[in-house]
Formats: C-alpha cells, structure tokens, sequence
C-alpha cells in the first residue's frame, strides 16, 4: 500500500498530511481529535485505504503541523478552513467521505453543517464528538428545564466534562502536560481506557499543551450563543456507550438538525479507534458505501434515527 506525507499550506498555517491507498479510488478523509495527532486513525486507516483514497492530517497545534501562537487562531471556522485547505490541495474539486474522533468531530460539524464544503461532503462519520451548537441547545434545554430527569441529565454531563473547565485555566492545564501528563499517557490509556500496550506519541508533550486552544476558543461562546446548524450531508454516530467524557444522551434530539441520521451504539470506551479498529472501518466503510449508491442496507435501516425521508442518500452520482 502506497503511503506518501505531503504539507500543506492553510492560510499561515503549514499542515502535516498523510495519505494511504489508491488516488483514484473516492476520498475519505480522517480527522483526529485531542490529544492526539493522524496517527491516532492508522489502524482504522489502514484498513480504509483497501478500498478508498485515505486523507489524514495532523489539525493545526498537533503532530507535525504549525502551532498557531494565539488563542483566537484555533476557532472553528479557521479549523474548516483547515479542512477546505487539504481537500483542495489533494482532491481539488472532488467529493469525499469524512470521519472524525472527539475534538475532530466537534470541528467537523462546523464544514457540515456550514456552505464552505457543502456539496463536497457525501457522507459523515462522528465518532465521541458533539457539535458545540447542538450541545449548547441541548443544556439550555436541559439545565432551564422543570424536569429533575432532564436537569439531572445536564448536571452529570458537566461533572463529566471538568477537565473543559480546568483547560480555560491560563498556565495550569499546558504545565501539568509538560511536567506530569504526557508521561503519564500511555499508563493512563491502558488502566482508563483499556487501550493495550498503546505506543508512545513523540508529540505527546505538545498535543497535549497546545490542544487545550481549542477548548479555549470555542467552548465557552458556544455554549453561551449556539448557532442553528443543519447538516447537509448524512450523518453516522458512533457512540462509545462506556465514554468516559462524552455522553451518550448529547445525541437525543439530533434528528432535528440531521436529515439522514443513523446511531450504531458500541460497548467500548472514548478511544474505540485504538481498541475497536476493525469494527470501526467496518462501520464507516460500509457507511460510505452505502451513501455512494443510494442503498441503504437493512443494517442501516436498523440504525436510522431520523424519520424515513424521500431525498437520496447521495444527491449526484460520485465521480472519481
């Protein structure tokens, strides 16, 4: 299997990009989330790039790609930006699968659910990562609710998102990676996640000091001012239901901003790329393939969240 790094340029910022496969073959293109860099999808990727064109890139502030200097650089709409960037460099003009993991997924629901690659996009893959819009309706919902139920709800998805609030903190979060943390990963991984005898990631260090922007940039604007976001492409959800982080009840009520909506929930914990490899290539390939020929499977149909609708799938024939 042919495996090439390119760089590419997005405004100021250099990305790191890595492609796996035939280029002929329809693009997929694989995006990580935090801590980690591109590598986090190489398993998964691997087995992709069989029969698609595999595109995965280190965001900006991770793996090998520049590291923006302020806290403003890292909002989403530079990180779709990111996105555009790499697509046009490697498939101009074409259309591609899109798959992401935790802070990739955030990120990714702003190209989407956004005109900037609308019509590109066939289909989305959503591995642990909300769209922040969706987010912020749903604990406004929630949190202003008179139903203890749903109160309760909102309460226990804060208490599993501390570390969001610890990361706003100048300083702290980025030394304790330097110092402690980045150390620590692997042995965290193993005994937290169940992730065996994870490699270490000589970036480590960095991914974890300057990924903390992203939560910086964007969290705390969108919670308090959620956009409207519909998506224009379908979406799969797949929902690690022993997520340490991201709650499962974050995805009720997505079928309102999604068309075609599908959930595959799996027993598995937030890094299910590095301990689910095979089931989660399956997934998304089949998902892909799916989309690509206006056929859905009676798998998928099991799956489907929203109502049946009459719109294809996919609304023009995929070109190589």
């Amino acid at each position: 299997m042919t495996v090439s790094k390119h760089s590419v340029q997005s405004g100021d910022v250099r990305l790191n990009v890595i492609t796996r496969g035939d280029p002929a073959n329809t693009p997929m293109v694989l995006v990580h989330g935090y801590p980690d860099n591109h590598s986090v999808w190489d398993e998964v990727g691997s087995r992709l790039a069989q029969t698609y064109y595999v595109i995965a890139y280190d965001v900006r502030g991770a793996g090998q790609s520049d590291i923006p200097p302020r806290i403003r650089d890292y909002r989403l709409p530079q990180l779709s930006e990111d996105l555009k960037a790499v697509v046009d460099a490697l498939i101009p003009g074409r259309r591609f699968h899109l798959a992401a993991h935790d802070w990739g997924s955030i990120q990714s629901w702003e190209s989407v659910t956004t005109e900037r690659l609308q019509g590109r996009i066939l289909s989305y893959s959503s591995v642990s990562g909300p769209c922040l819009d969706h987010m912020g309706f749903w604990m406004r919902d929630h949190l202003f609710s008179t139903s203890p139920g749903k109160v309760i709800k909102a309460l226990r998805q804060l208490l599993s998102s501390w570390y969001i609030v610890f990361f706003q903190i100048p300083v702290l979060a980025p030394l304790l990676w330097r110092v402690a943390i980045a150390a620590l990963w692997p042995t965290f991984l193993r005994l937290r996640e169940g992730v065996k005898e994870p490699e270490a990631n000589p970036t480590q260090a960095n991914d974890g000091v300057y990924g903390v922007r992203l939560y910086r940039a964007n969290f705390i604007g969108k919670m308090a001012r959620p956009e409207q976001r519909y998506a224009h492409c379908p979406v799969q959800l797949i929902v690690p239901t022993g997520d340490n982080y991201v709650g499962t009840q974050l995805f009720s009520g997505l079928s309102q901003w999604v068309e075609h909506l599908y959930q595959r929930d799996i027993d598995a914990t937030h890094w299910v790329l590095l301990t689910h490899a095979e089931q989660m290539s399956d997934w998304i390939g089949s998902f892909a393939s799916a989309v690509e020929h206006n056929q859905e499977s009676d798998d998928m149909r099991a799956s489907r969240v929203s109502p049946p609708t009459d719109t294809p799938l996919c609304q023009q024939p995929v070109q190589a």
